[in-house]
C-alpha cells in the first residue's frame, strides 16, 4: 500500500529550508551539551538518548492529535534503519564537541555517496561514470576536511566520517521503507526504537543533567521532531533532485551558529572542503534531474540529521 501526496515544489523547498534551521540547531545544542557551556559535559550517548526520548514524546503527541493508527510496521526494516540512524546521530553529536560545526556538517553530506556505494551490492543498482565521478569529488572534499597532515589532522573528524557511513547505510533501509507506510507512523516507530537503543546504550555513562542541560535536551528533541516532520512532508511533495540543493542550507546555518555562539569562523580549508563535498553531492542530484526519473537511494537527499 502506498501513500500519495499532491506535489507542491515551492512548499517542499520552504519545508526543507525550515528543516535545515532546525537541524543546524540540534548540532549547536549537541555541541553545548558536549562541552562545558551548560555544565559538566554530557557523553554523546546521553545526548543521543535525550534527542530520541524528547523527539518520541513530541511525535507521540502528534500521533494522538492526528489520531494516527500504527498499522503493521515492518519491524525488521525499522530496527535496521533505527540502529544505523542512532549510530549516525551519536557519532555526529560526538564529533561536534571537538571540531567546528561546519566541518562536521560538511563531512556528514557524504552519506548519499556512501548510500550509492552500498546500493550496488545490497540493492543491485547500476552506477554509471557520472555518479562515480560525483563520489570521487565528494570523497576528495572529505579528505581536505580531515586535514591529513601531522600538524593539522583532526582525529575527531573521523567521528563525523563514521556518522556519514552509518547514515549512508541507513539510506538502504529507508529505500526499502519508502512509500510503504504513512510518514507519521515511520517517524513514530523510528523514534520508539531509537529511544530504546539509545537508553540502553546510555546506562553506563548517564549522569544527572543540570537544569540548563535538561532544557537543552528537551529543545534538541523538539527541534529534531520538527525537522523530521518538515523533511518527510517535503519529500512527499517534490522529487529529491528538486529539494536537494535547499538541504545544503544546514551547512550555512551551522556555520552561522558556530560563529555567533562560539566565535568559530570557517577557515579556507573548511570552505574549500565543504564546497567540494557539496559539488559532488549536487552532481548526484543533477544526474537525477537529467535522467528524469524518481530518485534511487543513491540520489536521496543528503541528510546529516533529517528523518532520524
Amino acid at each position: 500500500m502506498t501513500h500519495e501526496t499532491p506535489q507542491n515544489p515551492p512548499l517542499a523547498a520552504a519545508l526543507i529550508l525550515l528543516a535545515t534551521v532546525f537541524i543546524a540547531g540540534t548540532t549547536l545544542l549537541a555541541k553545548s551539551l558536549g562541552t562545558d557551556v551548560l555544565g559538566p559535559p554530557l557523553h554523546a550517548l546521553q545526548i543521543s538518548q535525550g534527542r530520541f526520548v524528547f523527539a518520541f514524546i513530541g511525535i507521540s503527541a502528534a500521533v494522538v492529535i492526528l489520531r494516527q493508527k500504527i498499522h503493521k510496521p515492518h519491524w525488521g526494516l525499522h530496527i535496521g534503519r533505527s540502529t544505523f540512524g542512532w549510530g549516525g546521530v551519536t557519532l555526529m553529536f560526538a564529533s561536534v564537541a571537538f571540531i567546528p560545526l561546519a566541518d562536521a556538517t560538511a563531512i556528514s553530506f557524504l552519506n548519499p555517496v556512501i548510500g550509492m556505494m552500498l546500493a550496488i551490492p545490497f540493492l543491485g543498482e547500476k552506477v554509471g561514470p557520472w555518479r562515480w565521478l560525483a563520489a570521487a569529488i565528494a570523497l576528495m572534499g572529505a579528505m581536505i576536511l580531515l586535514r591529513p597532515t601531522p600538524e593539522s589532522f583532526q582525529p575527531a573528524a573521523l567521528l563525523a566520517l563514521g556518522a556519514a557511513l552509518a547514515m549512508g547505510a541507513e539510506l538502504i533501509f529507508i529505500k526499502k521503507l519508502a512509500g510503504g507506510e504513512p510518514p507519521v507512523q515511520i517517524l513514530w516507530v523510528n523514534n520508539l526504537i531509537g529511544m530504546v537503543i539509545a537508553s540502553c546504550a546510555a546506562l553506563a555513562v548517564w549522569q544527572m543533567p543540570t537544569a540548563a542541560q535538561w532544557g537543552a535536551l528537551a529543545a534538541l528533541g523538539a527541534l529534531m521532531a520538527c525537522a523530521q516532520a518538515c523533511f518527510v512532508n517535503a519529500m512527499a511533495r517534490a522529487d529529491a533532485s528538486f529539494v536537494a540543493p535547499f538541504a545544503y542550507g544546514t551547512l550555512v546555518f551551522a556555520a552561522i551558529y558556530d560563529a555567533v555562539i562560539f566565535g568559530v569562523v570557517p577557515d579556507w580549508i573548511t570552505i574549500l572542503g565543504a564546497g567540494i563535498i557539496l559539488s559532488g553531492a549536487g552532481l548526484l542530484a543533477w544526474r537525477e534531474s537529467v535522467n528524469g526519473k524518481r530518485p534511487t537511494v543513491t540520489e536521496r537527499l543528503p541528510r546529516p540529521e533529517t528523518e532520524r
